[in-house]
């Protein structure tokens, strides 16, 4: 599903209120059903001690493509359990998370959420019960 310019505006004005995300960088780059694509330019602020970028900004920007991807729709979503897997290094000056819902049932739903650098290497995979308010 493809939407309309409008939408994604509306969408992002929406999630503005995350102010953790959006005050650390965070944009909504696109939305489709049960979909979120968010990212963020890397900056000093994100990265630890080695100059690598920290595990709690990707967790973070994976978190906030589940918030959006789970709630643009349908508000009321909330996260029950997440599992992140670091599995390679950013080297890129941008990282983006690509949230998918796996299953969406009456009650709960899986998301599997992709945190790539902008040259497409994995950085890590999250996977998300959500729970329906």
């Amino acid at each position: 599903m493809k939407v309309e310019n409008e939408v994604l505006e509306a969408v992002r004005a929406t999630f503005c209120a995350d102010r953790f995300a959006t005050e650390n960088g965070i944009v909504v780059d696109a939305v489709g059903e049960h979909y979120a694509k968010c990212s963020f330019a890397v900056e000093n602020r994100h990265k630890n001690a080695l100059g690598a970028v920290m595990g709690g900004a990707s967790f973070t920007l994976a978190d906030f493509a589940f918030a959006v991807a789970s709630n643009w729709q349908s508000p009321g979503t909330v996260s029950l359990s997440s599992n992140i897997t670091y599995v390679g290094t950013a080297r890129g000056e941008r990282l983006i998370a690509e949230a998918h819902c796996v299953k969406d049932g009456r009650t709960t739903c899986y998301y599997r959420i992709d945190v790539r650098d902008d040259l497409d290497n994995l950085v890590a995979v999250v996977t998300t019960t959500g729970y329906h308010k």
